[in-house]
């Protein structure tokens, strides 16, 4: 995509898993969650909202039926500057039916009367404590499937940003995704499709490498037997040859992050998505970077510095995720 002269226009979106915190090597917390981080969101939006970024908060279960949780997030979503989405963490969302392991943990592995069951409560729980109906939605743990986009359908979700491009593991795979924001097909939620009921819109990652298919091909190769024990990925890590890089704060530097914008940018992509979890902004559980330097202001430091690079070089229109969708279905994005 070249600017001409003029800089490129750029939608930016911030989506927010709003959810309890816990020790993420340990069991699943059900029924009794911790929502401490809540505390830490008002001061992050305030940056946010500096920043000119308009975030989206997927919100679960043990967030909307926290009294207090709730009145904290009150005192910035009333002001119209974001967006409340919908988050299924099927440990913690009634009604509760057994002990949740692994593959438990992701929605797509459950009955489907199950996943009704406790979609129905969390809608009426984000209405009652936000006074909204969501129209955006994210699985807890990623993953979608046929089953589960009925039920979004049904519930009147008209945005979804549960796929997760090249990531797979033993419970759920998002391989062979589109990259870009979709149209699905209600059967093949991982392919494009023609209905418009229902948008998806996926997180950005990517590689340093201008070529993400054969870059995944690469790292995925490399990533198990019989290539594992040549650590080809971490030397390739190292080196700077080949980088796996998500747009998260959690996962990724900085430096690294703009890197993976660069690369979408020229690639032709109308859109970055960047993604996080609330929780880490009070311990990052979730992520890989290691830092001596508190969380909070970790996670804003790199927002910060990916976010005001970002927009002294392009022209960056900052979207909830529903702004988002409405304006993608007008334009014509790259085939990816």
């Amino acid at each position: 995509m070249s600017t001409k002269g003029s800089k490129t226009p750029i939608i930016f979106v911030l989506t927010i898993d709003t959810e309890e915190e816990w020790d993420w090597s340990g069991p699943f917390p059900q029924q009794v969650a911790n929502v401490n981080n809540i505390d830490k969101l008002p001061a992050f939006n305030d940056i946010c909202e500096n920043l000119g970024i308009r975030p989206t908060y997927f919100v679960d279960y043990a967030v909307s039926d926290n009294k207090i949780a709730v009145e904290k997030m009150q005192t910035f979503t009333t002001k119209g500057n974001c967006e409340i989405g919908a988050h299924l963490h099927p440990w913690c969302n009634p009604p509760y039916y057994e002990q949740v392991g692994e593959a438990e943990s992701h929605v797509i592995n459950l009955p489907v009367e199950q996943v009704s069951n406790k979609l129905d409560v969390l809608m009426a729980s984000l209405e009652a404590g936000f006074g909204v109906k969501a129209k955006s939605f994210r699985t807890g743990r990623w993953g979608i499937d046929k089953n589960v986009m009925a039920l979004l359908i049904k519930s009147g979700i008209t945005v979804d940003s549960s796929v997760y491009p090249y990531y797979q593991n033993e419970y759920f795979s998002c391989v062979g995704s589109p990259t870009l924001p979709y149209w699905p097909d209600l059967n093949e939620p991982l392919k494009q499709g023609k209905q418009q009921t229902i948008y998806e819109l996926p997180v950005t990652v990517g590689f340093n490498r201008t070529n993400f298919e054969l870059s995944n091909n690469v790292h995925v190769a490399f990533a198990k037997p019989p290539l594992s024990w040549t650590r080809f990925n971490g030397l390739a890590w190292h080196s700077n040859l080949l980088r796996k890089i998500y747009l998260c704060p959690e996962l990724s530097a900085a430096e690294d992050m703009l890197t993976l914008c660069e690369k979408v940018i020229d690639k032709g992509y109308p859109i970055l998505h960047m993604y996080m979890h609330s929780s880490s902004l009070l311990d990052n559980q979730v992520g890989l970077l290691e830092s001596d330097q508190d969380p909070f202001d970790f996670i804003s430091d790199a927002v910060t510095k990916v976010v005001t690079q970002l927009k002294s070089k392009y022209d960056i229109e900052f979207c909830t995720i529903s702004e988002a969708a409405k304006k993608l279905q007008t334009m014509d994005t790259p085939a990816e």
